[in-house]
């Protein structure tokens, strides 16, 4: 991956960094606290305009791999609006507001291949582009005009291997500069899941964002293998990337900073500002986008995508899977309670705010730039 668009540090830097934290105790540090109102997290009026936001800006509605031939489609809930995502004939990405034009039902559930989408209602049909294909008894219709009569487009773009959808509004391409190139065409899709919890979505999110929980959160699944409160953590744009090493980076002391590779050593975890995380790992990466059901509601989608083959070795598809299966046992279900746990306490009056300090960095940056973007003083 070229971070240098960016201006990420570059892997060398990043382990001689984490080297340097290791032997003073510290860790990357923020310059300021931040106090984030709890009816944020509760709020209904802050979380429409939290969706008013996600439908006017790209989202990462899912990566490349998970619609990879002609006729692949997705169709899910994103920002309160049922979308249908396909690959058309010419393998471009489409995107479209999953409704029949007719009466309004969708066309489409869940993913799969198909060459048509067609209406259960009353039988109306759609080629790939959203053009009208065939409408049972059209004579009925005379005042119907096919051209126009198509699923309502919506703006998608893909980059880097993840496709963007913006539902609203011109197409903020500005927010695409910083894009960063996660995955070659030939990387394959290896696994998916989702998870449905109890939680505002910014609390989910909020447990990527530092490693300052380590030690206490993950004493018996990720502390075993990780350091605690370690960290490198950088801003690129809206987003941000936060460095986790593993205890054996230890053993690339021993080589020439030119053969270092920090693949296997540490978790490299991008937040792509608002609502999806990529997290780097040994054998695999995974995205997930991060999606508000309501103010204290949330659903997560995760895709997981097989590394390519380096130096010749290609990893096989049990290897993958096996890293996986590590990173869903190492944490994740204890970030989620954690999560759950929160929005319990956020609706009672034992904060006024909650407190995020220099250690939790990335975390007051993605406030700041949710503020900002709010409008909000």
């Amino acid at each position: 991956m070229d971070n240098n668009n960016v201006g990420l540090l570059e892997n060398n830097a990043v382990i001689h960094r984490i080297f340097e934290h290791i032997d003073k105790g510290t860790t990357d540090l923020g310059t300021a606290q931040w106090h984030e109102p709890v009816e944020h997290y509760t709020s209904q009026s802050r979380y429409e305009q939290e969706i008013a936001l996600l439908r006017q800006r790209p989202v990462v509605f899912c990566p490349s791999a998970a619609i990879p031939d002609a006729g692949s489609f997705i169709s899910r809930t994103a920002a309160g609006t049922p979308l249908l995502v396909v690959r058309d004939n010419d393998l471009k990405v489409r995107a479209f507001i999953n409704a029949c034009r007719h009466r309004g039902m969708k066309v489409a559930s869940g993913q799969g291949c198909t060459r048509t989408f067609s209406c259960p209602y009353h039988g109306w049909t759609y080629n790939l582009d959203g053009s009208v294909r065939g409408i049972p008894g059209e004579a009925a219709f005379p005042d119907l005009d096919k051209e126009t009569a198509g699923l309502k487009e919506l703006f998608a773009v893909e980059r880097g291997g993840l496709v963007y959808v913006q539902q609203e509004g011109t197409p903020r391409l500005d927010t695409l500069d910083t894009a960063l190139d996660f995955f070659e065409p030939s990387q394959p899709l290896i696994h998916q899941s989702d998870t449905l919890d109890e939680a505002n979505w910014k609390l989910l999110t909020e447990t990527l964002l530092e490693g300052y929980h380590i030690k206490s959160l993950h004493r018996e699944s990720f502390y075993p293998f990780g350091l605690d409160n370690v960290n490198v953590v950088e801003s690129f744009g809206q987003n941000s990337r936060v460095v986790y090493p593993f205890k054996r980076i230890e053993k690339l002391r021993s080589l020439p900073p030119d053969e270092r590779e920090i693949e296997g050593f540490a978790t490299l975890v991008y937040h792509l500002f608002p609502n999806v995380s990529v997290s780097v790992l040994s054998k695999h990466t995974s995205v997930t986008i991060i999606e508000p059901l309501s103010p204290s509601r949330t659903q997560m989608f995760s895709y997981y995508i097989k590394h390519a083959a380096k130096n010749g070795a290609e990893i096989s598809h049990e290897e993958a899977l096996r890293d996986v299966d590590f990173v869903n046992q190492s944490g994740q279900e204890e970030d989620r309670a954690a999560a759950r746990d929160i929005q319990e306490t956020v609706t009672t009056s034992a904060n006024s705010h909650l407190t995020f300090g220099y250690y939790e960095k990335a975390i007051a940056s993605f406030h700041q730039q949710l503020q900002s973007e709010l409008g909000e003083t």
